[in-house]
């Protein structure tokens, strides 16, 4: 078994205790809350991410039945899990959640730049949220983590001694019209521009190294999900210790999920 090596530093530490932003720094977003996808069979799902070594933190039931899991990448991080239950639902990737200490300072941001978000209210875990569109009409979350929330009571817990990685560093979004997301992203969400070849990566905030990339590649077909790993050689013979198909690519080693989402663990 393969023991995560990168450690989240002061951030974990502070997860719930930072000191107030001043006026400059309200528009700032710290990093990605969390990725969801719609599945089609949450078992599989589920044990997928055991297999990686990332545990269950709790779900959420509707009517007697799962509604949405949550799987734990680290205190500040998680996957959300969604079964299908209409046959029209498609199912892969569904949204992005980006989290912020003031969340309603951001929401107004987000007004006065024209980006329509809905208003924050509370969610089911007990975090405020709001989200907005983006260009390809896919959801964009935000939430502001609060005391007594689901996700603020299993600080400290479900972090699997054996996960393959401890932090989602970013995720390279398909896109077909690189001058509008390039807007959406930069203009509209605050993210900073780094690199442009045939994809342009943006860092989300100065607060953090987490990034979105936008790629125009016609080839790439799927959105990549990427994780941060002490040892890419390892992840790829963990993984294919827990009986999953894994592709090594130089310092990257590649996973895919029942439904064909793909996750990437580089070094």
């Amino acid at each position: 078994m393969m023991k995560a090596r990168w450690m989240i530093p002061l951030v974990v530490v502070t997860l719930f205790s930072r000191s107030p932003l001043c006026p400059a720094q309200t528009q700032q977003i710290d990093g990605i809350a969390h990725i969801a996808f719609r599945v089609s069979d949450l078992d599989r799902s589920r044990d997928f991410f055991r297999r990686l070594g990332f545990e269950e933190s709790f779900s959420l039931t509707m009517d007697g039945k799962t509604a949405e899991v949550f799987v734990k990448v680290n205190d500040r991080q998680f996957i959300e899990l969604y079964p299908r239950t209409d046959e029209t639902q498609s199912l892969g990737w569904m949204h992005v959640c980006y989290e912020a200490e003031l969340l309603y300072e951001l929401n107004a941001l987000y007004v006065a730049r024209g980006l329509n978000p809905s208003h924050a209210i509370k969610g089911g875990a007990g975090n405020l949220l709001f989200s907005l569109k983006d260009p390809e009409g896919r959801v964009v979350e935000f939430t502001q983590y609060l005391p007594g929330s689901r996700h603020f009571e299993d600080h400290g817990k479900h972090l699997g001694e054996h996960r393959i990685s401890n932090e989602l560093v970013g995720i390279t979004i398909p896109v077909p019209d690189i001058v509008a997301a390039r807007k959406f992203y930069a203009e509209g969400l605050g993210f900073e521009e780094q690199d442009e070849k045939s994809w342009i990566r943006m860092r989300i905030s100065s607060r953090t190294h987490q990034w979105v990339e936008l790629d125009t590649a016609r080839a790439r077909r799927r959105p990549e999900f990427w994780f941060a790993v002490h040892s890419a050689d390892q992840a790829f013979q963990f993984a294919r210790q827990h009986g999953l198909k894994v592709k090594r690519q130089q310092r990257i080693a590649f996973a895919s999920d029942p439904d064909g989402n793909v996750f990437a663990f580089t070094q």
